[in-house]
């Protein structure tokens, strides 16, 4: 891009910015899923390698933090690793954690969210289930934002989790199957989902121009609305998240009636 560009939007946005700001819809989403795609796709863009585009990624979480308080969102889950991501080869892999667990630690450090691991720990090397379960107990007396933090996760493996962990705590209270079967509802297994408690996401942002879920929060987002957005994640802007949030304050959610 042009330098004469660049300097145009660095005048132009901040303006932008706060007349959306200013111009904010009554109806904010309360909970909002962000899968940070694209740091890959970026790094080889600009010429670096692909730990320089996690890191680029890594320092755009807390910025997003910010302006979801800005407008007053409760909850926010961020889908850092997938299942399917550990299947990548371990030069990738391990400084990838590595820069995972140091920006949620990072996060922390503040004290300004209260942090919550969701996804198959178990899955991921000792040091770092520790790392983010240490963050999680760190922060879990502060009053702000709810951050899910979704490493090595997978909708279907919450599924499988859930379901299992409802089997487990029923046959424990030597529940008969046959009767387990009569009476198991939605509600049921909700209540054995990572983000147990919480409300389901209304908004998930999807960045790098690809339009398909990919698993994430399969279950909680029966109802959610969609919002894809061209920028890889490093470039993903506040005039970005402010159109996303717009979008969704503009579309009449009749959920069948």
């Amino acid at each position: 891009m042009a330098d004469w560009k660049r300097g145009l939007r660095r005048v132009l946005y901040p303006a932008y910015e706060a007349r959306m700001l200013r111009r904010m819809p009554d109806s904010l989403p309360q909970h909002i899923g962000v899968m940070l795609d694209g740091n890959r796709r970026w790094a080889k863009a600009v010429g670096r390698d692909t730990a320089h585009g996690h890191r680029a990624g890594a320092a755009n979480i807390e910025p997003l933090l910010t302006w979801c308080d800005e407008v007053g969102i409760k909850v926010v889950t961020l889908w850092l690793l997938s299942t399917d991501n550990l299947n990548r080869p371990a030069r990738e892999l391990e400084p990838l954690l590595e820069i995972i667990v140091e920006a949620v630690d990072s996060l922390a450090d503040q004290r300004r969210w209260r942090l919550h691991p969701v996804g198959a720990l178990d899955l991921l090397p000792s040091s770092a289930a520790k790392r983010l379960k240490a963050a999680a107990e760190a922060t879990a007396d502060v009053e702000g934002m709810i951050v899910n933090v979704a490493v090595a996760y997978g909708g279907r493996r919450e599924i499988a989790d859930a379901v299992r962990s409802l089997l487990s705590e029923h046959a424990a209270k030597g529940t008969p199957l046959d009767e387990l079967a009569q009476v198991i509802d939605i509600e049921h297994i909700e209540d054995h989902l990572y983000t147990k408690g919480q409300p389901d996401p209304d908004l998930v942002i999807r960045t790098s121009g690809e339009q398909r879920l990919g698993g994430f929060l399969l279950w909680q987002s029966a109802k959610s609305e969609f919002y894809f957005c061209e920028a890889y994640w490093p470039d993903f802007r506040r005039v970005d998240f402010l159109r996303a949030i717009r979008a969704y304050a503009q579309r009449e959610r009749r959920f069948g009636s």
